[in-house]
């Protein structure tokens, strides 16, 4: 007997999560929500298509509906919120009154720490809430504490994690160089919203689009990557007492980072000007289009480091972008080892809830392309 799954938001990570679990996920039936039914009908349509028998199933749902939520929420072996994080919080808590594992796609660290303060609740419950649980946030973390593990195997004492994630279009167009791979909102929260870095064993904040340097990525080009917003999530607390630094950047292609400063500078991301960018970005980016992700952790000690690279690409059988392959089967994957009841009840965030090993395996399984570099230095023979 397989689990039932629920999906709340019927979008692009909504969709590859959903796919995901009717493929790999022991799925009886994949409910997917939406506060517009059709879009969750579309979803329905093209998932049952794509795995050949009907395991998926739509609904209307207004998130925003206290009683209709914790209602519909109730008899699913796991849930997952792929509705903006604004919303995080007031889902978690309806998952807790109707006992339903739950993960989410994350992104806020304040919306994290709210949801974290409901540990005792989840606990009592009992259930498990995993935020965080798409790419970066999510995957970048799972990997930085693979990463440590595989550091104190090879003898050294982990100092440092940085991380460098970006989703861009394989023919970039516009000034931007970029297309939209989620909500708007969304990235304009990474560039805009102060960054939580772990530094000298502090946490500190750190003013995003700042501190770019280049990245030259082998078959991609010339890139840069500079702090954003949502990518270390609360690991810096999570490692402040082991580690002296945990942070994250951006990378998108050049000169991507001085113009959003532009627009930024000019105030043209604030207020009725923010909401009027929002809308042109929403019109005039590309999206859909072929794509790729990378992900680079690197965990270094005092002599040695360990480097992981995950690279993924458009999937053209499918039609899933690379972003959401990676954001959207990371959080199937989660959502399958709280359906198997693999973890344990309270809320934690993924790099302390999931076994990073098996998350790592997990990954392989789905065709991502993943590498591991140990850099030590040679001794006497």
């Amino acid at each position: 007997m397989g689990y039932r799954y629920a999906v709340l938001g019927a979008g692009r990570q909504g969709q590859a999560a959903a796919f995901d679990l009717a493929v790999r996920g022991e799925a009886d039936e994949v409910v997917l929500f939406d506060v517009v039914e059709e879009q969750a009908r579309r979803a329905v349509d093209r998932i049952n298509r794509l795995v050949g028998r009907t395991v998926a199933a739509a609904a209307a749902l207004d998130v925003r509906n206290r009683e209709e939520l914790e209602s519909r929420l109730q008899g699913f072996d796991a849930a997952l919120s792929a509705v903006p994080y604004s919303f995080n919080v007031f889902i978690t808590e309806a998952a807790l009154r109707a006992r339903t594992p739950l993960c989410d796609l994350g992104g806020n660290t304040d919306v994290v720490f709210r949801q974290l303060d409901l540990d005792p609740q989840a606990r009592a419950a009992p259930v498990a809430v995993v935020p965080d649980c798409g790419l970066a946030p999510g995957t970048a973390n799972v990997l930085a504490a693979y990463a440590l593990r595989a550091l104190e195997r090879a003898g050294e004492k982990p100092q440092s994690v940085k991380i460098y994630c970006g989703g861009l279009p394989q023919h970039p167009k516009g000034p931007l160089g970029y297309q939209l791979v989620f909500s708007v909102e969304g990235l304009l929260n990474e560039y805009l919203s102060p960054a939580y870095v772990l530094r000298d064993g502090r946490v500190q904040t750190v003013e995003p689009l700042t501190e770019r340097e280049e990245l030259e990525l082998p078959g991609v080009g010339r890139c840069e990557a500079f702090i954003t917003s949502g990518g270390t999530s609360t690991a810096p607390w999570v490692y402040r007492q082991k580690l002296q630094s945990y942070e994250y950047k951006t990378v998108r292609y050049a000169g991507h980072c001085e113009r959003l400063k532009l627009l930024r500078d000019l105030g043209l991301l604030e207020g009725k000007a923010r909401a009027a960018v929002a809308r042109a970005l929403e019109q005039r980016l590309p999206s859909g289009e072929p794509d790729w992700v990378m992900l680079r952790v690197i965990c270094s000690g005092p002599e040695g480091r360990v480097q992981l690279d995950l690279v993924d690409f458009y999937d053209g059988q499918t039609g899933f972008t690379a972003m959401e392959r990676t954001t959207g089967f990371s959080a199937a994957i989660v959502m399958h080892l709280l359906a198997k009841g693999e973890i344990a009840p309270g809320v934690r965030t993924p790099e302390q809830a999931v076994d990073p090993t098996q998350y790592v395996k997990e990954l392989l399984q789905r065709g991502f392309r993943l590498t591991e570099t140990v850099h030590r230095p040679l001794r006497a023979p």
